[in-house]
């Protein structure tokens, strides 16, 4: 069995436009680019697991171009850009057509290597076209920004509710196929509500809990009552041993998750002064695991600060 087969994020990924979860005006856009069979270099921004590589490879897919798939954040060094970026880019295509090269997460791109792409995306421009994809463009330099036309995935309130119910239709899809019992009606489209706009995560907590052949409310679940309990005692007790003892067994989750259960429970523990600043922690440590390779060391250092400044309730 295939890795694809494997992981459900790449087994149920579109692989056509008419199959993809977007908004009306940026699902226009894609068609519009393919009914023209052309396009500029593209920057794909938008928060985790909202389709930006989806879009990139569906495009690819829908034109039939020949496509290189880079992961920036693991592939990020100027020696990789100068022999593989460059050799693939410059080599003519098969068909005669554009090639395509898929920058993922490329707001990982190192400070050396952004410059010299620039040059690279401008030497090769009639041969190979560039799609970026980011969560934070703001991580991406300017002089690319001008070579792209930059494509924001955001969701307006009013489409919200259409949006939703296509992912529930997904979901409960996935599960057909799968052979997943839900146990209650109500799960699938709070799992929505819980974790929108990000299908992967959605898709990624159903193959995890699924795994036992059904699904019940337990799938909601982010740390569990008793993990959050023992949290706030180390926290109060300024126990830095055991605090790395919980960080251990309960911090390799997905870190957007862990800070919001951590936001959504300490307020009702923390001494109402307290609350504006460790927010404020929360917020900047959650913006830093974007950038931290190690993920457990991040939410530690958060924890810490958390532990040393705040007060809470009873003390």
């Amino acid at each position: 069995m295939g890795i694809e087969e494997k992981l459900w994020v790449e087994k149920y990924r579109p692989r056509k436009l008419a199959d993809c979860i977007f908004p009306v005006e940026l699902k226009k856009t894609f068609s519009d680019i393919i009914a023209s069979n052309n396009f500029t270099h593209l920057l794909f921004s938008g928060s985790a697991g909202v389709g930006k590589t989806t879009a990139a490879k569906v495009l690819c897919n829908e034109l039939d171009l020949d496509c290189m798939f880079m992961n920036a954040s693991e592939e990020n060094g100027i020696d990789t850009l100068r022999t593989k970026v460059v050799s693939y880019a410059s080599s003519m295509s098969l068909t005669g057509q554009e090639k395509v090269i898929i920058l993922d997460e490329a707001d990982h791109l190192s400070a050396a290597y952004q410059p010299a792409l620039r040059g690279i995306m401008e030497q090769f421009s009639k041969n190979c076209r560039f799609i970026l994809t980011c969560n934070f463009k703001n991580k991406i330099i300017q002089p690319i920004w001008s070579r792209c036309a930059v494509v924001d995935f955001r969701i307006e309130k009013a489409e919200k509710p259409h949006i939703m119910q296509q992912i529930y239709s997904r979901l409960v899809h996935i599960c057909h196929e799968e052979k997943i019992t839900v146990e209650d009606k109500k799960i699938l489209p709070q799992l929505v509500g819980k974790f929108f706009p990000d299908i992967r995560r959605m898709i990624n907590e159903l193959q995890r809990y699924g795994a036992s052949g059904k699904i019940d409310a337990g799938i909601l679940e982010t740390l569990s009552e008793a993990a959050f309990k023992d949290l706030v005692g180390i926290l109060k007790g300024k126990k830095f041993g055991e605090l790395r003892k919980w960080v251990a067994l309960n911090g390799d989750g997905e870190p957007a998750m862990i800070f919001r259960s951590i936001y959504e429970n300490l307020m009702e523990t923390l001494d109402a002064k307290s609350i504006p600043q460790v927010i404020l922690t929360l917020a900047d440590y959650e913006y830093k695991s974007a950038f931290m390779v190690d993920q457990q060391l991040n939410l530690l250092a958060c924890l810490v600060e958390i532990m040393a400044s705040a007060g809470f309730k009873g003390e």
